[in-house]
């Protein structure tokens, strides 16, 4: 139960002074309330003394608009835009009321403002997490005809970010992320120019291909990683988003994120309250880093299913068999990845249907029923001989999605999304279609897929929920106004995962869509994890991990050990380089064992047992990266401490190969520069150990001057050398 500390209502705008502070552990953030003008934020960045707080004014900083109305600002785009029932396009919105609440981890700000004429309230809503660091955003819009006593008409809502946040011109670079399938999480650093710079996805389904919903901002010129102040912020949506940076001629640039306004008008009858997804953000002067930091912290604490909880060692099947599923297949892959020291397995697509038999990509979707030619004895068999293996079970499901060719689009043509009066746009397999979770009848499908497998199969441990088509046709036959379709799909989708977690409170879920089309905060909420990319290639792998981790920390990135020729770039990677990248994740492997060699698969067995060892530390741990592989210095590093820097796991991978290069040694990060670390070498093929293998060096000399690593290549036969040249030390304080 919240308690109230403050409140003040005014039912006028009056000539009132109003300023509210919410201050977390080392930030401050500053919030003009005034009821003489709309919401403002006066300040947010370090952490502010209550003197200087109340010299802001005196110092020069003046309030910026928070929840800017069309046309307000002129050049730059609004917040919010509305059509009132009479056509008037304009908003003149004054504070009105103020609350202050504390919640168990911060405080809560709600500050209520109103139009001077027309029957429009908005309130917007100002959260801080204390010890993490981060702050939340969001605002509710109501239609308040009823209650202001005027005439009971609809308005239409054009636009409706989540909030914004003033930006002070100087030296200040952004970094935004860009991509497609197989290439997810790719970094775009570049000034921040004159003009609006816009970062949009209207996928409909996955919104983390193209782009991702995220932004850092440095303050302090070109980002550095542990360095510099950092702004960062990350929009909590599942669907179609907007990034927008408007930069004219005022002292302020604004970056303000929200659902995309494209298509996405919403209808507010009398009495109706739209409200919008939350905008995370946070401040660090410890560079890129720190505010990854306070991410992770954040997530793993309030946003991530099952966040204190490590992850398992996994053997998935895809790469492995493809849709050959089949009980001898299966078995064997569990009995191998058990011997490895693996603690899941997870069958992939190919084990459903039964008029469409799940053989290729283009049948059986929404018949999620054993095909029992391929298992003939059920999924219960398959959950008794993992069992007998001592390991847990998992398998894949894409409950979103149909084919026209499965026995669900026969019977119920009327769940997929499809625009009236036009032929049906197919995507994958030229035949799946999106399922309109809009519809409560869907809901409930979709419910009762998760349902049925788990009241059969009580033991199954964890569900690989895949995406694999956007909304490529914008139609519901339900909606009235085809405009809600994405605020339809999306609330319904998490009603219905909301009704899963509820039921099944402990089941591990993986958030696929086609690779990492779900990498955001708008749905880890209900995930435990979401798979970086279909891409398994370990070099690239390093920089997708990289993007990716600038917001979500390494428990919840699914990286895996794949075969060689790798099945997307047919780049072949040394068995150990594959390891030491998907190590610094959650560790897993996506592979035959049965085509592997015994040598092979015992330097994977080791592996697994050191994944072990560090996974607190790598799952758990506050992560500093080091040296960026898109500095192309030719070397990417990283490091994960323990909180209580008892230990760390250090990580360098040598990029390129062009013969005479020279690369930085690499000065770590984040240790007690008072206490000693030994170092130990993880996966190590050398035939000699590094120099310093087994020695001890402080805190203070390894971040102030580094490990030199020599040799950069590996030092092994001549017939085991390559290209390629990894290293993972482990550091444990003496």
């Amino acid at each position: 139960m919240k308690k109230i500390i403050s409140l003040s209502l005014l039912l006028l705008c009056g000539p009132m002074f109003a300023q509210t502070v919410l201050n977390t552990e080392h930030t401050s953030l500053v919030v003009d309330n005034d009821g003489n003008r709309p919401l403002g934020i006066i300040f947010f960045g370090p952490r502010l003394g209550a003197d200087d707080a109340a010299g802001l004014a005196a110092a020069g900083y003046g309030p910026v608009k928070a929840y800017s109305a069309y046309c307000d600002e002129g050049e730059s785009s609004c917040a919010i835009s509305i059509t009132q029932a009479d056509g008037n396009r304009t908003l003149d919105l004054c504070v009105v009321g103020t609350e202050v609440s504390e919640w168990e981890g911060g405080k809560l700000l709600t500050v209520t403002s109103r139009d001077r004429h027309y029957p429009v309230t908005v309130r917007n809503f100002f959260k801080s997490y204390g010890k993490e660091d981060v702050f939340e955003t969001w605002a509710e819009i109501s239609n308040d005809a009823v209650a202001r006593k005027k005439a009971s008409s609809e308005i239409v809502v054009n636009r409706y970010m989540s909030g914004t946040l003033p930006i002070r011109v100087g030296n200040v670079w952004t970094v935004t992320q860009y991509g497609s399938w197989g290439n997810e999480g790719t970094l775009l650093t570049e000034p921040l120019a004159r003009g609006i710079r816009m970062v949009k996805n209207i996928d409909g389904v996955r919104n983390g291909h193209t782009s991702r919903a995220e932004a850092m901002i440095s303050l302090d010129g070109k980002p550095q990683e542990n360095s510099g102040r950092v702004i960062g912020a990350a929009l909590e949506w599942g669907g179609n988003y907007v990034l927008e940076f408007n930069c004219f001629n005022s002292n302020y640039a604004t970056f303000q994120a929200g659902v995309c306004p494209d298509n996405s008008e919403y209808h507010l009858a009398a009495g109706e309250t739209l409200k919008t997804p939350a905008l995370a953000y946070s401040f660090s002067d410890e560079g890129l880093s720190g505010v990854s930091r306070n991410f992770h912290r954040w997530g793993r604490k309030y946003r991530l299913a099952h966040g204190n909880v490590e992850r398992k060692v996994l053997l998935n099947s895809w790469e492995g068999v493809y849709f050959d599923i089949n009980e001898p297949a299966m078995d064997g892959m569990m009995s191998d990845i058990a011997s490895m020291g693996g603690e899941l397995f997870v069958m992939d697509d190919g084990w459903f249907g039964g008029k469409y038999a799940r053989i290729t990509d283009d049948r059986g979707l929404g018949d999620w029923f054993v095909d029992r030619k391929k298992l003939p004895n059920g999924i219960g068999w398959l959950v008794k001989r993992a069992d007998a293996h001592g390991i847990r079970f998992g398998i894949w499901i894409e409950p979103e999605m149909t084919n026209t060719m499965s026995e669900l689009y026969e019977a119920h043509p009327d769940w997929v999304l499809h625009a009236a009066n036009r032929e049906p746009v197919t995507g994958r397999g030229g035949t799946q279609l999106v399922l309109d979770l809009g519809n409560p009848a869907v809901q409930d499908f979709v419910f009762s897929v998760v349902d049925n497998l788990m009241t059969e199969n009580p033991d199954i441990d964890y569900i690989k929920w895949d995406a694999n088509m956007n909304v490529r046709e914008y139609g519901s036959n339900r909606l009235k106004h085809q405009s809600h379709l994405e605020m339809a799909y999306w609330n319904g989708l998490y009603a219905t995962l909301d009704r899963i977690r509820t039921k099944y409170p402990d089941l591990t879920i993986q958030a696929c869509a086609s690779g990492g089309g779900r990498a955001n905060w708008g749905v880890l909420p209900w995930f435990d994890e979401f798979w970086v990319s279909d891409n398994t290639d370990a070099l690239q792998r390093i920089y997708m991990q990289w993007g990716s981790s600038y917001f979500f920390p390494a428990m919840a990135m699914a990286s895996h050990i794949s075969a060689v020729p790798n099945h997307q770039t047919h780049r072949a990677v040394p068995l150990k380089f594959r390891c030491d990248v998907a190590m610094s994740a959650r560790l897993g492997m996506e592979i035959q064992p049965s085509r592997m060699s015994e040598a092979d698969r015992d330097f994977c067995r080791k592996v697994i047992a050191d994944y072990k060892r560090i996974r607190p530390v790598v799952q758990f741990g506050d992560i500093y990266r080091l040296v960026s592989p898109y500095d192309d210095l030719g070397i990417a590093s990283l490091m994960y401490v323990a909180e209580n820097k008892s230990d760390a796991v250090f990580y360098w991978y040598r990029i390129n190969s062009l013969y005479g290069s020279r690369y930085p040694r690499v000065k770590m990060q984040g240790l007690d520069p008072d206490r000693m670390y030994t170092v130990e070498e993880l996966n190590r093929i050398d035939d000699k150990p590094l120099s310093f293998e087994g020695k001890s060096f402080s805190g203070k000399f390894l971040m102030e001057n580094g490990l030199e690593i020599a040799p950069v290549v590996h030092d092994v036969r001549s017939d085991l050398k390559s290209d390629y040249a990894s290293r993972v030390l482990y550091l444990k304080a003496n």
